[in-house]
């Protein structure tokens, strides 16, 4: 049953992409500009009315079906003191998590992020703040150089050859996540062809490729409204099943919740970043 308390819809906005003027390949650095707090790129946002459907009670999205799926399962590493701690202890146990909820037969869990939402802090790698933009972090391009540079090279070729995945592990962290929380979009609302351009990840050090997404006013979003630190969702990036049986991807935001109790604590969350391979 549904919690009848729970809004069924939000009204909301998010931000969407728009090309480049010039036509050019956009591109957008991973770090903010230290005096300006800005994230330099070649292109601009544009910001959409959007009605965001609270699936609190009603958990029937899946990965296949949906490109997400929530989850209900207390982490036994609660502290998210350090890197530390998290590599030792929280990536062993949502290892087998990863494996329990897609059986899959083998996880490799490459990065992951905290993010504390602190308005008057600048996002910097020790300091990521909840990301306010429709994006999708895995293009196809970049889901195979990821197993190429994770993967032991006697491995790659062999994983390559069978149905692999890169999804996100995402859980609030500390308290539950009622500010800026996470919107989904169903992939079948998402015109792969249309709405999703390659977009260039400037690293300090190295190019990665991300999705960015176009304005597309079919996009139908989705989100579970105050997840709390037991729960989570698994955000699948890529899929190389990509013959229409099965959901490829998912868009997904920060956003910011118009339902949000005015004492909400300001969101905390840990995102893992997963290769998951089947035999």
């Amino acid at each position: 049953m549904t919690d009848s308390s729970e809004p069924r819809f939000v009204d909301t906005t998010l931000e969407y992409f728009t090309p480049p003027a010039d036509g050019s390949k956009p591109w957008i650095n991973i770090n903010a500009d230290l005096t300006t707090g800005v994230r330099a790129s070649n292109w601009k946002y544009t910001t959409h009315n959007v009605k965001v459907e609270n699936l609190r009670g009603r958990a029937e999205a899946t990965l296949d079906k949906n490109g997400f799926q929530f989850f209900h399962h207390p982490a036994k590493h609660t502290s998210f003191a350090n890197d530390e701690e998290i590599l030792r202890e929280y990536y062993p146990e949502s290892t087998e998590l990863l494996k329990q909820l897609t059986g899959a037969s083998r996880v490799v869990l490459f990065d992951h992020t905290v993010r504390h939402r602190r308005p008057d802090v600048i996002d910097t790698p020790q300091t990521r703040q909840p990301v306010p933009a429709v994006h999708v972090d895995q293009t196809n391009e970049s889901a195979v150089v990821r197993v190429r540079r994770h993967l032991p090279p006697d491995d790659v070729e062999g994983l390559l050859q069978r149905r692999f995945q890169i999804i996100n592990l995402w859980r609030p962290i500390h308290h539950a996540a009622y500010d800026w929380p996470l919107a989904l979009c169903d992939c079948d609302s998402i015109d792969r062809s249309r709405d999703l351009v390659p977009t260039t990840l400037k690293y300090p050090d190295h190019d990665g490729e991300t999705y960015s997404v176009v304005w597309n006013e079919s996009h139908r979003w989705k989100y579970v409204r105050g997840l709390s630190p037991e729960e989570g969702v698994l955000i699948k990036c890529y899929d190389s099943i990509q013959d229409g049986s099965v959901a490829v991807l998912t868009a997904h935001t920060a956003f910011e919740d118009p339902t949000t109790p005015p004492d909400a604590k300001k969101r905390e969350s840990i995102e893992l970043r997963a290769l998951v391979f089947y035999d």
